[in-house]
């Protein structure tokens, strides 16, 4: 059960928006496993959960570094493109 609990740790710290256990750019692959696990069945939940975070990060990233700001493709590729593919 402890491995399992250090596992679900895989959360982003903002405002960088890397992991907190791996420090890979959020959603790292295992935060994305998780995320795959936890809204199985419900993709449309995880869409909009992954576009709320979209938007605070990149508020949050757009302040850090105002120029050059972060693309806005890269932005989607890394929070909403990976959830509508299926994982191979």
């Amino acid at each position: 059960m402890q491995t399992f609990h250090r596992v679900h740790q895989h959360l982003p710290r903002r405002p960088l928006w890397l992991c907190r256990v791996c420090s890979a750019a959020w959603p790292c692959p295992t935060a994305r496993m998780l995320l795959r696990v936890e809204y199985e069945g419900n993709a449309v939940a995880l869409s909009v959960y992954l576009a709320g975070q979209l938007f605070d990060a990149t508020a949050d990233l757009i302040k850090l570094n105002p120029s050059p700001a972060p693309s806005p493709a890269d932005l989607f590729d890394r929070f909403l493109a990976w959830a509508a593919q299926r994982p191979t």
